[in-house]
């Protein structure tokens, strides 16, 4: 395990550090303390890595992860794993507003909740949240799967097209476009394989899937009012 303290060598040089490691590193397990929120800790990784942040961070903290393991000890801020690519991002935690936002890959996990626009036009990426997401929860959502164990918020889904969402609680409202969807045994396939992934004891027929209606696809004066 090789140790970085944060408050010592600052952001800049732990990251010129983490970027350095390539895919036939021996130094494959790292450890951050005393981030003390900092921003973009462990952003643009790219190495079979495991990077282990003892404490909560700020804004985007493993954002254009690919193939790292990234695990946050604490809560994180807004735009965790923005863009990721592949890998994974374990949050011990509450994850603020727009987690893995734009994210075409990998898998990001919260234990705790996650804020307002949770996956936002996420684009692949698979996003399983143990508690609740806030409102606007996979806007404009385009591949990929959000599972939520809780509770959503208003306007799930908004303006969606093939993400799909699967949630075991109540959804306060969804957003235009987004509808209830029959839940087929492919889709409990896919649920109860992101739910083992994350380490998540639920059974998935205790979900709802949700996606989009294909109203929206193509501008019709109709649907003027919807947009």
């Amino acid at each position: 395990m090789q140790k970085i303290d944060l408050s010592d060598i600052g952001l800049r040089e732990t990251n010129k550090i983490l970027h350095a490691q390539a895919d036939n590193t021996n130094q494959t397990a790292w450890e951050i303390v005393n981030p003390r929120g900092a921003h973009a800790i462990a952003c643009g990784l790219d190495a079979p890595i495991e990077v282990t942040v003892k404490g909560s961070t700020g804004y985007y903290c493993g954002g254009m992860n690919q193939q790292a393991t990234v695990n946050i000890h604490g809560s994180a801020g807004p735009g965790t794993g923005e863009n990721i690519m592949s890998g994974k991002i374990v949050i011990d935690g509450d994850a603020s507003q727009y987690l893995g936002a734009t994210g075409h890959g990998g898998l990001i996990v919260v234990k705790g909740n996650a804020s307002s626009r949770c996956g936002i036009s996420m684009k692949g990426v698979n996003i399983v949240v143990q508690g609740n997401v806030g409102h606007m929860s996979a806007f404009m959502g385009q591949s990929g799967n959000l599972v939520v164990c809780g509770d959503a918020g208003d306007a799930l889904g908004d303006s969606c097209y093939e993400a799909r969402f699967f949630v075991r609680g109540k959804v306060t409202s969804l957003g235009a476009d987004c509808e209830k969807k029959e839940m087929r045994p492919e889709h409990v396939e896919i649920l109860k394989d992101l739910l083992d992934a994350a380490g998540v004891d639920a059974d998935p027929a205790e979900f709802t899937r949700y996606g989009s209606a294909r109203n929206l696809y193509n501008f019709d004066v109709d649907n003027a009012g919807a947009y």
